[in-house]
């Protein structure tokens, strides 16, 4: 299910999009803010422009917005029917965790989006 070829495989790993071998994100995970969303300017291995145009990654806020409505509900859900949380103490919950979770769907929406415009080939690992 998660084989190299995948969509799901790059967005898993953090891969080129292309090429499936160079890692996407400069620094690992990091809560650092000014090293969340760095990347490389182009594929270590196959030389994948990442940044296709000008503000391409803008799109990752539309992405990044499905994925936060998501997780807002998911905890709410899981705050009001599972712990019997008060609406304002789910509230918290969710203004908590939102935080803590960040950094994780800023990198995810990007690799997201990319994902969606580029396609893996198996030829790719070659530079160009």
């Amino acid at each position: 299910m998660i084989n190299k070829g995948t969509k799901l495989y790059s967005v898993l790993k953090g891969k080129c999009p292309r090429c499936h071998e160079g890692e996407f994100f400069k620094h690992s995970v990091t809560i650092n803010p000014k090293k969340i969303t760095k990347l490389y300017d182009n594929c270590p291995k196959c030389n994948l422009k990442y940044m296709m145009e000008p503000s391409f990654f803008f799109g990752a806020m539309y992405v990044n917005y499905a994925i936060a409505v998501a997780l807002f509900v998911g905890v709410f859900i899981i705050a009001k029917m599972l712990f019997g949380l008060t609406i304002l103490q789910s509230f918290i919950a969710i203004v908590v965790v939102s935080f803590l979770l960040t950094p994780f769907s800023l990198r995810l929406s990007r690799i997201i989006w990319i994902n969606m415009f580029i396609s893996f080939r198996k030829d790719s690992t070659l530079k160009e």
